[in-house]
């Protein structure tokens, strides 16, 4: 039993650390066009970031989590609790390495795919290739591709539409508040849809898709409205003013929701594999779904928070600064690219990442002025990083389960 407790220690240790690399590399997406559109600053970015981040991880996050994320290693090879909690510290160390080194390189690598690839490693070593459901990874892999490119098209035509009506015309401000209800509107009614979709809260309330559109639209009316009478009332035109100013105060926003859905949506990766752990410590066995304690939560949040604070940077640069040159507008249009993205394609049941998502949408206001505003060796870059994610997560937790059935 004492061994027991000492493998939960670990598990906690290695939780933690997993946290911490996702508020890192995967956090860092949400506050990276806001920062590099200098909307606010890093030291903001990390503050907002980190309470959202905890906020969205303790009442959004899911409270139940499935024994193997999302579904890719047969669930038979849970059978021997021994197997499951060496797999289940495997997979947390193993992707949380492949996170970390990301980090060091500044590079965004999805933290999903991370775990992905640690299940795989772990799934493979303990009951070997047939255990696999390959048609699952293969739906990983076209991630890859799809979470892009809807980003790309998106972040394209949301940027020309923008240029077409506002930045085009002389008045440039007048016209960003006459129409920022509209653009405000559009985009809360995505969010309000994603919570009432894709975060494990909107599956708790299971509302209809016909019930959640209407709910959806009416509040998004009834808030953008309420924005365009604040916005009128806060920012006062002054002879520097541009559509910038209106965009930089609708960007926070945007922004600010992409970190607490990230925090509600993401902590289970950290948590996940803990709660397992945490699970089989306490009752001697395991189901297909384990509940998530309060504290384990909260304690991913912090985890994430601090992950935030102490690197955050790294990752927010290489997004906001050095892929292409990002205003307020451009900002705005990435996230609102990223969010519809990853809403749309989680309600076609396509596996999604905010992490692809995101990158997608800077290329594509990158592109909106053309391909020389790109930097392509960025790109280049980090899309090898990428499908370097799933097979480098694996190998090295297949090295990780031998020394720790060594071991323990």
């Amino acid at each position: 039993m004492t061994s027991n407790y000492c493998i939960l220690i670990i598990g906690y240790i290695f939780g933690f650390y997993m946290a911490w690399n996702i508020g890192a590399n995967d956090v860092a997406n949400s506050m990276a066009s806001a920062v590099g559109a200098k909307a606010i600053t890093i030291r903001q970015a990390v503050f907002i970031a980190g309470i959202l981040n905890v906020l969205g991880a303790i009442f959004i996050g899911s409270h139940v989590t499935n024994t193997i994320r999302k579904g890719i290693v047969s669930a038979e090879i849970l059978a021997d609790p021994q197997v499951a909690l060496i797999g289940a510290l495997s997979a947390l160390l193993a992707a949380a390495l492949w996170v970390s080194f990301a980090t060091w390189k500044s590079l965004p690598v999805s933290t999903t795919h991370s775990i992905v690839g640690a299940m795989i490693g772990f799934g493979i070593m303990a009951g070997g290739f047939s255990v696999i459901k390959w048609g699952k990874l293969l739906a990983v892999v076209l991630s890859w591709i799809i979470s892009p490119f809807f980003s790309v098209i998106i972040a394209f035509i949301m940027f020309k539409i923008i240029v077409r009506l506002i930045l085009s015309k002389k008045n440039q401000f007048t016209k960003a508040l006459n129409l920022s209800p509209y653009f405000v509107g559009i985009t809360l009614f995505v969010i309000i849809l994603s919570f009432l979709f894709k975060t494990p809260l909107g599956e708790k309330l299971s509302i209809e898709t016909p019930a959640a559109l209407a709910v959806s639209l009416i509040l998004s009316i009834i808030f953008s409205i309420i924005c365009k009478k604040l916005l009128s009332r806060f920012i006062k035109k002054k002879s520097t003013s541009t559509a910038e100013t209106i965009f930089k105060r609708i960007q926070i926003g945007t922004s600010c929701y992409v970190a607490l859905a990230q925090g509600a949506n993401d902590v289970a990766n950290a948590i996940g594999p803990l709660a397992v752990i945490y699970f089989i410590v306490k009752t001697g066995n395991i189901g297909a779904t384990v509940p998530v304690p309060f504290f384990l939560l909260f304690f991913g949040g912090i985890g994430i928070a601090c992950g935030i604070a102490m690197a955050g940077h790294r990752v927010m640069d290489t997004i906001g600064s050095k892929i292409t040159t990002l205003t307020n507008t451009r900002g705005f249009a990435i996230d609102f690219a990223a969010a519809t993205t990853v809403l749309v394609a989680s309600k076609m049941g396509l596996p999604v990442s905010t992490t692809h998502a995101t990158v997608g949408g800077v290329l594509g206001v990158g592109l909106a002025r053309g391909i020389e505003a790109v930097n392509f060796r960025i790109i280049f870059k980090i899309m090898l990083y990428w499908i370097l994610t799933v097979p480098a997560a694996a190998l090295t937790s297949m090295a990780i389960f031998k020394i720790l059935q060594l071991i323990l």
